[in-house]
């Protein structure tokens, strides 16, 4: 049994918990939960969820600990998880957003858990791995990167192609929900796109799965390029990409492409929308009915991703990897 401790319980945080009570991981505990957050607010916040709805357990804050379903969690609440006694903890997911930097990447180890696991782009992992995608190059690395949702969405579909048929060159859209970084009214962000109220208008902008797909797939390294469209929807987001195969392939051949796979790529044939795909534990769902192939062979492919949804739910499933 793999000991997992979180330290940072915001929306991935709490996504993660939510997705590991349901018991599809069941060679991994979760051991303790460390926020900033007062023990009571983060119980109130993970049983009152304003994108996946209300808990359907029991979830209280009793002296000290979050308590689901009467399973008792420690929840600690410091700044500085290194503080912290986690000897005999096999990995930290670090879900705070600010593991950037070896300083704070590292604060899980010193504190004395075996390996770290980051919920994010980070300079300071010596892997950042992709399940579907780059996963063979995990090793005993102490420090890795799970990438972002968009990356973990687009890598092992470009992988899939790539492998299939042939990558030239493609053009990839994320269609992406509004995030924390985003202000609900107009306020300094940083950039002046991202300044602007999230709720209210669609704003182009930048995605850090451009650089963190050439880091992940280095053999197809420039030859897709990306950017972001955020737009007023709290949930679920979509991959739009355009690709030259290496050789000219038929709308039926993609389509049995898509349908044989399994795990991290999944499909639908039916016409849904971004709320139908709320809580897919897949990184992308390709959306058939969507799916182009023009006379001059550009394939497009259309896919939903649940950006905190999926994503957690790879984080879990590489710590289970990762402790295995």
């Amino acid at each position: 049994m793999a000991r997992v401790f979180i330290n940072g319980f915001g929306r991935i945080g709490r996504t993660l918990l939510r997705a590991w009570t349901a018991g599809k991981w069941p060679e991994i505990e979760i051991v303790g939960i460390n926020d900033i957050a007062a023990g009571d607010l983060c119980a109130h916040l993970f049983a009152y969820d304003s994108v996946f709805g209300p808990y359907q357990g029991q979830a209280a804050y009793v002296d000290g600990a979050l308590v689901l379903d009467g399973r008792s969690i420690p929840l600690a609440r410091t700044d500085d998880v290194s503080t912290l006694d986690l000897s005999g903890v096999d990995i930290l997911l670090e879900c705070t957003g600010k593991a950037d930097q070896p300083d704070i990447a590292s604060r899980g180890l010193r504190a004395g858990a075996g390996r770290v696991l980051i919920s994010g782009p980070s300079a300071a992992a010596a892997l950042t791995l992709v399940l579907g995608a780059n996963d063979h190059l995990l090793a005993d690395q102490k420090i890795v990167s799970n990438a972002s949702c968009t990356t973990n969405a687009l890598a092992p579909l470009v992988r899939l192609l790539d492998d299939t048929w042939g990558l030239k060159t493609g053009w990839m859209t994320t269609i992406h929900c509004y995030t924390g970084s985003q202000p609900t009214i107009d306020a300094p962000r940083g950039d002046m796109l991202r300044s602007r109220a999230a709720g209210l208008s669609m704003v182009p902008t930048t995605t850090s799965a451009q650089h963190l797909l050439n880091a992940v797939l280095p053999d197809i390294a420039g030859r897709i390029e990306a950017a972001a469209v955020r737009v007023p929807v709290a949930s679920v987001s979509a991959v739009d990409l355009t690709v030259t195969l290496g050789k000219h392939v038929t709308l039926d051949e993609v389509h049995a492409l898509f349908r044989a796979q399994t795990g991290v790529i999944g499909c639908t044939d039916k016409p849904l929308v971004s709320s139908d795909l709320r809580a897919r534990p897949e990184s992308l769902i390709v959306a058939l009915p969507e799916t182009r192939v023009t006379a001059g062979g550009l394939v497009r492919v259309f896919g939903w991703y649940d950006n905190e949804w999926g994503f957690s739910c790879r984080m879990l499933d590489v710590a289970q990897i990762m402790t295995t």
